[in-house]
């Protein structure tokens, strides 16, 4: 709770600042002389309930979807050894990281791969794919059910969700003030919104937002290192270090969308300013550094 607090007050910090700024640089001026009746007060609060909204929307219902769109089926009566090893595994992390027990669940994918979602630690799910099962040693399995469960005791969800919230707040806010520009300013509309005012905040929005994604999967990434750390220390930096290599040793399996971020793996590609997960060699190489530091 007082991490949505401090990111919801430094969202509001922003937007003012911004706003003050605007009109300090006579944007708002320059938008009444041409006739326009925008109020950046009354936009500030709009673009954080629209930026916010969507947000928390995922947020809440992400189990809810994950499921449906992965398949998963949730473990409630483990009825084979494997499942049993599973659910106690996820017990045993849960007592140690100091979380509610999580749901668990498999998916039904031949391909090695595991996500975690929820809207907060202690209400998540868990999912390992079947091919990870068949794949993968106890050891390793444990180090990636161990680095799912650090994303959920780190909050890493509800964080990428504030992350998330704060730079739509921006794209909605910043596309609308270029829609007026263009509109007031270059195109001398002087009544109502203007077909330039509407095709100018739908590029504008398409434009930021790329932009904007960029600063998410940044997180994103930085939150993966601190996920491998936890699954080492939960499962040994050896077990995790080569469930990293099996890995990268594939192609990952594909995740939605919005689960990717909380996979164990994904793909970086050349373009890697839009990846949700680093490299795998430079997770590793992180991995092999920390065990020497400890040793």
């Amino acid at each position: 709770m007082n991490r949505i607090i401090l990111f919801i007050m430094t969202n509001i910090a922003i937007m003012v600042v911004l706003s003050i700024t605007l009109r300090l640089l006579g944007v708002d001026s320059l938008l009444a002389e041409n006739g326009s009746d925008l109020n950046i007060q009354a936009l500030v609060i709009f673009s954080g309930v629209v930026g916010f909204g969507g947000a928390f929307i995922s947020l809440l219902i992400s189990k809810w979807m994950a499921k449906r769109m992965t398949g998963a089926v949730v473990i409630n009566e483990p009825k084979t050894n494997i499942e049993k090893w599973l659910m106690t595994t996820v017990q045993n992390q849960a007592k140690i990281v100091g979380i509610k027990i999580p749901e668990v669940a498999i998916f039904p994918s031949s391909q090695m791969n595991a996500f975690a979602t929820g809207a907060s630690k202690n209400n998540a799910l868990v999912a390992v794919s079947q091919g990870l099962l068949d794949n993968m040693s106890q050891g390793e399995v444990e180090a990636v059910v161990g680095h799912e469960m650090s994303h959920v005791a780190n909050g890493d969800m509800v964080t990428l969700a504030l992350i998330q919230g704060v730079v739509n707040t921006f794209v909605v806010f910043l596309s609308r003030i270029i829609g007026h520009v263009v509109d007031r300013v270059i195109l001398k509309n002087s009544h109502g919104h203007g077909i330039g005012y509407f095709v100018t905040v739908v590029i504008a929005q398409i434009v930021l937002s790329i932009l904007a994604s960029t600063i998410v999967m940044y997180f994103s990434r930085k939150r993966e290192f601190v996920a491998d750390t936890g699954g080492a220390d939960l499962a040994g930096h050896q077990n995790m270090i080569n469930a990293l290599k099996r890995l990268g040793q594939v192609e990952p399996a594909p995740l939605p969308e919005q689960m990717a971020a909380f996979g164990i793996n994904d793909k970086s590609g050349v373009m890697a300013l839009f990846s949700s997960h680093p490299p795998i060699e430079a997770r590793i190489r992180a991995l092999e550094e920390r065990s020497l530091r400890r040793s």
